[in-house]
């Protein structure tokens, strides 16, 4: 264990408070370990299984982001960690071409959503070999987590964004448990993103964060899981926990230490508009 490293794990109060996000500052060598890691993290907990895969957050992107998105065609899009691209399906007829970052092999296809679609691999530090300004819209949903250097990721994505052009990341805000131990369902490293991190991050980046709203509120989720095993895909669920997160928003803890604490919003969708 290298002394820096020592360092992080006797302040990790600093990091289950929510003050300030690990790995964001990691140097080049441990970027590259922790993304060796991470490679094929989501297809190893089924994802790459194509025949069983079924993407369950429809309702929730909706509700949270596509709804505020402009009028109007997106002539080419990216989805940053976006898999098999599913969640552009509610916008397919308005977009011409999908680009899709990804570093795992398992999701490659020559279309998505019937759009033609190119798949690249990020760079081992997050750095994205594309031009500035060539997206309309890109998408981060449930991705940045999975990330050491989210504030570097996220300048690059703001670079690739063209002027008037929107960016839609949803994240967890909560710590998803002490990263330290193997969790179950969870890849090694991911960790969620305090909201004030990552509303910080967003604007350093000179984007105008236009919408800011929480979901993910764990009763409302296992309550509609007893009739349905994509709650998200339903409007009347999403609805649902829009309500409640609005109503136990006062109650947001990173790293919930009680049972009470955690009655929270456990995500947020941020919409970003490039100016």
């Amino acid at each position: 264990m290298n002394a820096r490293y020592a360092d992080r794990m006797q302040n990790i109060d600093a990091y289950l408070s929510g003050q300030a996000l690990y790995g964001d500052d990691f140097d080049a060598s441990q970027v590259a370990r922790w993304h060796a890691d991470e490679r094929e993290g989501y297809a190893a907990l089924g994802a790459a299984d194509r025949g069983r895969y079924k993407y369950a957050y429809h309702a929730w992107n909706r509700r949270h982001a596509f709804r505020h998105l402009p009028p109007g065609k997106f002539g080419n899009a990216l989805g940053f960690g976006a898999a098999y691209g599913d969640e552009f399906q509610p916008l397919a007829s308005r977009i011409e071409a999908i680009t899709i970052v990804d570093p795992s092999a398992a999701f490659r296809q020559d279309t998505v959503c019937g759009i033609p679609a190119r798949y690249i691999a990020p760079a081992s530090d997050g750095r994205l070999e594309l031009a500035d300004g060539s997206f309309d819209l890109i998408t981060a949903i449930g991705v940045l987590h999975h990330i050491p250097n989210v504030s570097f990721v996220v300048r690059e994505l703001a670079r690739t964004l063209a002027p008037g052009g929107h960016l839609i990341i949803r994240e967890p805000i909560v710590s998803m448990g002490d990263w330290r131990k193997p969790r179950p369902h969870l890849t090694r490293h991911e960790r969620g993103i305090p909201l004030g991190i990552l509303q910080s991050i967003v604007r350093g980046t000179g984007l105008d964060l236009v919408r800011t709203t929480l979901c993910g509120f764990a009763p409302v989720q296992k309550a509609f899981a007893l009739f349905r095993d994509d709650p998200y895909n339903s409007p009347l669920a999403a609805w649902t926990d829009a309500l409640a997160c609005r109503l136990v928003s006062w109650n947001l803890h990173y790293h919930a230490r009680t049972l009470f604490q955690k009655l929270r919003p456990t995500s947020a969708f941020l919409v970003a508009r490039k100016p």
